[in-house]
């Protein structure tokens, strides 16, 4: 019933009855759209490396009372309240944002307005016209001519050590008596 459907005998009689598909346009665009610019997709990314295919975005309009953590990168142009905590990514307060929160992340770029105390494992930057009100700590910390900053900053130099490898390393293959030396 539903799928013994026989195949359509070609007509005969009145060519000019079906409709034929084409590969060329039906028609061109009207007069009136000719002289706008067409928008791409392109227009609609947002400008600048700050954001890319792994970063979250919290709008301007956006208002967030709570608790944010995450294992992406993190835009806030809107206002947020309380913790965000992204132990291993970005975070970048955008310079339209407020943020009144403790900051927990890998990275810390400030373009707006902070009041709360900022730990990154990694560094945090304080933009120009970027402002922080609470404790940095952190492995590098730059701030920007411009830029306002109250509060104090600890250089955590344990979170900056990376493991490094020994001179001497064991070889599986060798007796365990016998040290093995490394090639540099």
């Amino acid at each position: 019933m539903w799928g013994n459907k026989k195949p359509e005998a070609p007509q005969t009689g009145h060519p000019e009855q079906r409709n034929p598909i084409s590969t060329q346009p039906s028609k061109s665009a009207p007069a009136a759209w000719e002289d706008k610019p067409v928008m791409s997709t392109d227009a609609m990314r947002p400008m600048g490396g700050t954001a890319d295919r792994g970063t979250a975005r919290l709008g301007t309009s956006l208002h967030v009372k709570g608790e944010i953590s995450g294992n992406e990168d993190l835009l806030i142009d809107g206002s947020v309240e309380g913790l965000v905590q992204l132990d291993e990514r970005k975070l970048t307060v955008g310079a339209a944002a407020k943020v009144t929160a403790d900051i927990i992340a890998r990275e810390v770029v400030v373009y707006g307005t902070v009041k709360g105390n900022l730990r990154a494992k990694d560094r945090i930057e304080i933009k120009k016209d970027g402002s922080v009100n609470g404790d940095l700590t952190t492995a590098r910390i730059m701030i920007e001519d411009g830029a306002y900053f109250k509060g104090s900053i600890e250089i955590d130099k344990s979170a900056e050590k990376e493991p490094s490898t020994p001179a001497f390393t064991r070889n599986s293959a060798a007796p365990a008596g016998v040290p093995v030396s490394k090639t540099i």
